[in-house]
Order: C-alpha cells, then structure tokens, then sequence
C-alpha cells in the first residue's frame, strides 16, 4: 500500500511540475509575442513620422511654384497634425484614419504638380518625390510586419488552454493596421 501512495505521490507531483512548465512556457511566448507586436507597430510609427518629416520639405519645394494654392497646403498641414497626434495615442484606428487623411490631401498636393512643369524637372522635387516613394514602400512592410505579428499573438490567443493563461496574464487581442474601403477601389484615372 505503501508503494502504491508513492508512485500515486509520484504521478500527481510530476503532473503539477508539467503543468506549471506549460503554464510559465506559455505565459513567457505570450509576453514575448505581445512585446514583438509592440516592436512592430513602433516601426510603423517610425515610418510615418519619416513621411511626416519629408512632407514639409515637399510642400515647401511646390510653395514656391504655386503659391496660390493655399488651401491644399493648409489641407497638408492638418492631415500632417492629425497623425501626429493619433500616434501619441497609440490607437491603431485613428492612426489608420488620419494616415488615409494624409493621403488624400497628399495625392491633391502631387495633382497640383501636374500643372507646373517645371517643378515636376526640378531636381529637389524630384529628389523628394523618390524619398516619399520610398518612405511608402517602408510604410506597406511595416505595415505588412504588423499584422502578421498580430495574426500570430491573435491566433495564440484564441486557442485553448492559451486563451485562459492570456486571460490572467493581461494579454488582449490586437487590432489589425487595415485599408479602409476607400482605398480598395481602384483609381479613376482621366487624361
């Protein structure tokens, strides 16, 4: 009887040991998970603060062909502002918002440049033109980064026991940086 109490003994201690590694295992790749999203959604900030820095200097450059067109540069400038405050937020959908603000009253600023020639030549344009281009490509991978790090904790997170260990540990789904509907359709473009 005796040995019997003892491997029983045995069995549940063994038990409680792998349960308690499972739990520890799993609470520190959630917190892992959830601390590489965080990284992630950083670089998206970074980013758009890039984009944010180089717009003025745009902006600047096509001030100085078309000076009459203040109400797009005003639009600029608030799109610009609302960014940057939605980033000091941390609200992934104002950000998404005010990025899709930004956009459009970036792509009426680009629409202007078609009517000045000679600043579409001018070589401090053009150089800023490739440097938002290519802070726009950084952006999509950033973005891209993003949401597959929330697609892995968010999928984690809605499986069982994972769900319960993330339910006491304080980690929560998160949103994902999506398009709006708007920016589905595809462009109109008239000649």
């Amino acid at each position: 009887m005796k040995k019997t109490g003892l491997i029983v003994l045995g069995i549940v201690i063994l038990a409680i040991i792998a349960f308690a590694g499972y739990f520890i295992g799993t609470y520190n790749k959630l917190q892992v998970m959830d601390e590489n999203v965080s990284s992630r959604w950083a670089q998206v900030e970074n980013q758009l603060k890039r984009r944010n820095d180089l717009i003025p200097n745009l902006v600047n450059t096509v001030k100085g062909y078309a000076s009459h067109e203040k109400e797009i540069f005003t639009n600029v400038a608030e799109a610009r502002s609302k960014l940057a405050g939605a980033m000091n937020s941390n609200d992934v959908k104002a950000v998404q918002q005010s990025t899709n603000e930004l956009n459009s009253a970036l792509s009426r600023l680009l629409m202007v440049v078609e009517n000045y020639p000679n600043l579409k030549a001018d070589k401090a344009f053009t150089g800023l033109q490739d440097e938002l281009a290519g802070t726009e490509n950084r952006i999509a991978v950033a973005r891209m980064d993003y949401n597959e790090s929330v697609k892995a904790i968010n999928a984690l997170i809605r499986t069982f026991p994972v769900s319960v260990i993330a339910s006491m540990a304080g980690v929560k789904q998160r949103e994902y940086f999506e398009i709006t509907e708007e920016e589905r359709q595809a462009p109109k473009v008239e000649f």
